[in-house]
């Protein structure tokens, strides 16, 4: 697993087998970036189910300006912070040991890039998406990113809409942007 792009281009990222992990493959990175082209210069980031943190490492090195990563496995927070220092990128982000909506039910900061890469088949993104809408927690701008398991894993919208979908074998990636409400 490497850097794809940016200032930290090739740069190699840890991170470590185990039952649940699945790390999002450069394949797969290379093609979500290449959905959100212009959509991260000095962008406020949300990884969550950040795992290694490399989606929220390639952001920052691609331009992002701040990225915020949460996972719940102390592993998980460890690999985070040796790949943000690693590549000398640790003023650039907030590393948290918690779940996903745990964090969004508490954070005051919004966000213009929320990844979430979730493990499969666990339903942990429709949950994720109610608290982002009801707390609105998206810049105007802002989009959704998900990673997902496209035979099994289905989630309900939660009031966005898909802005763009690509399937990469098994993997389908998701682009989400929460719909206006009517005044």
């Amino acid at each position: 697993m490497r850097v794809i792009s940016g200032i930290r281009r090739g740069k190699k990222l840890l991170s470590f087998e185990g039952e649940h992990i699945r790390p999002t493959t450069d394949r797969v990175k290379e093609a979500i970036f290449n959905l959100i082209q212009g959509q991260v210069d000095n962008a406020m980031v949300y990884d969550a189910f950040s795992g290694s943190g490399a989606l929220a490492v390639e952001a920052i090195s691609r331009g992002a300006e701040f990225a915020v990563c949460t996972d719940v496995d102390l592993r998980s927070i460890d690999i985070i912070r040796k790949n943000f220092e690693g590549c000398s990128f640790f003023d650039k982000c907030d590393i948290i040991n918690s779940s996903a909506c745990s964090y969004l039910e508490n954070t005051d900061k919004t966000f213009d890039l929320v990844f979430m890469d979730p493990p499969y088949n666990k339903g942990l993104v429709t949950p994720a998406l109610e608290v982002i809408a009801r707390r609105n927690i998206l810049s105007k701008d802002g989009i959704v990113v998900i990673e997902r398991d496209g035979v099994e894993d289905a989630f309900d919208h939660a009031g966005f809409s898909i802005e763009k979908e690509r399937s990469y074998g098994r993997t389908v990636i998701t682009v989400l942007k929460l719909q206006q409400k009517e005044v």
